[in-house]
């Protein structure tokens, strides 16, 4: 079977200000089950962005061997379709719990909340929510009550077509809805060819 994996390689901010403690919140398809998808944060804490980064953030450099943050690996659908949206928060707060983040989306989404799975979509350290594909308009709703500023949000949606046969891993550059902007590949794992 043929996996897909994404990763987060550039973010840049267009803003002037210079210091900024960033995150990402993930919005993927569930793996298994159509009706539902999973959200987490990303990475871990927070990443800082100081005055000597010039407001942009590499995740990926060119040395041999380097990859950028890893987002999700799974089998590729076989509609060869992938929905991810990709939200750009910063936090004031000197410490940031982002697992607190899930929980305020779980009680905010309320039953079409279905808890915390982990081990999908090729992690296993990362814990994402299950919730019902009929809550993916609340989310932009819920975040805004988070009291982190927020960058905006990008699909990263994803047509697995021909460009693949040749090249194994493409680049995209988006803008955030926001003041930012993003480069993220989408790869294929594997020698397989799409079609």
């Amino acid at each position: 079977m043929t996996r897909v994996r994404l990763e987060i390689d550039e973010v840049q901010i267009h803003r002037p200000r210079k210091r900024w403690k960033l995150y990402f919140v993930i919005l993927a398809e569930h793996p298994t089950e159509n009706d539902k998808m999973i959200m987490t944060t990303l990475p871990q804490d927070p990443f800082k962005l100081s005055k000597r980064h010039e407001n942009s953030f590499q995740f990926d450099t060119d040395q041999e061997g380097s990859e950028g943050l890893f987002v999700l690996s799974r089998d590729l659908p076989e509609d060869r379709e992938l929905n991810v949206h990709i939200y750009l928060r910063h936090t004031r707060k000197a410490t940031r719990d982002l697992g607190d983040i899930l929980k305020d989306l779980e009680n905010d989404i309320g039953e079409d909340a279905y808890g915390l799975i982990t081990d999908v979509l090729g992690t296993t350290s990362t814990s994402w929510l299950v919730i019902a594909k009929t809550a993916i308009p609340l989310i932009g709703k819920i975040l805004t009550k988070i009291p982190d500023r927020d960058f905006g949000f990008l699909s990263a949606f994803e047509r697995f077509g021909s460009e693949f046969e040749d090249i194994y891993e493409i680049d995209r550059k988006k803008d955030f809805s926001g003041d930012a902007s993003l480069v993220y590949s989408w790869s294929i794992d594997d020698d397989e060819v799409i079609a």
